[in-house]
């Protein structure tokens, strides 16, 4: 995986997960290869905000969760404004999506990637520059 590349919640999720089977072993490969790279991959503030949550739906305490959530605010971080909620909501007009799914297409635009890792987007389809790949397809 390159740097280039922005992740979605449910990468980092599964990554945690272990009882999500395959889709741990591979998300979990996924984060183990984006610490190794001396550039990390960009999420968003959105992003950290639902692993938080997952996390702790999945019954995690608090403090463990953020123990999790933590390190990974070192990535490239996308911070959520009002010019980025506006892009997302634009984003989720033109493609058809939820407003959550428009702010992620809307942080991965701002960051300048090409590729969202995310199997929450239709997997090859092209957002305008942006190419959605389901790592666990």
């Amino acid at each position: 995986m390159t740097a280039d590349v922005f992740i979605d919640t449910n990468v980092l999720v599964y990554a945690y997960d272990v009882d999500a089977g395959a889709r741990h072993e591979k998300a979990k490969a996924l984060v183990a290869e984006a610490w190794q790279n001396p550039v990390t991959p960009w999420i968003s503030v959105q992003v950290l905000q639902e692993l938080l949550a997952a996390l702790r739906k999945g019954g995690l305490p608090l403090r463990q969760a953020c123990k999790i959530v933590t390190p990974h605010t070192h990535w490239r971080v996308i911070e959520t404004d009002l010019a980025l909620f506006r892009s997302g909501m634009e984003e989720a007009v033109r493609w058809q999506l939820s407003h959550w799914d428009g702010l992620i297409l809307a942080a991965a635009r701002r960051a300048g990637v090409q590729t969202l890792l995310s199997e929450d987007f239709n997997a090859g389809q092209d957002y305008g520059g942006i190419r959605a790949v389901n790592p666990f397809a």
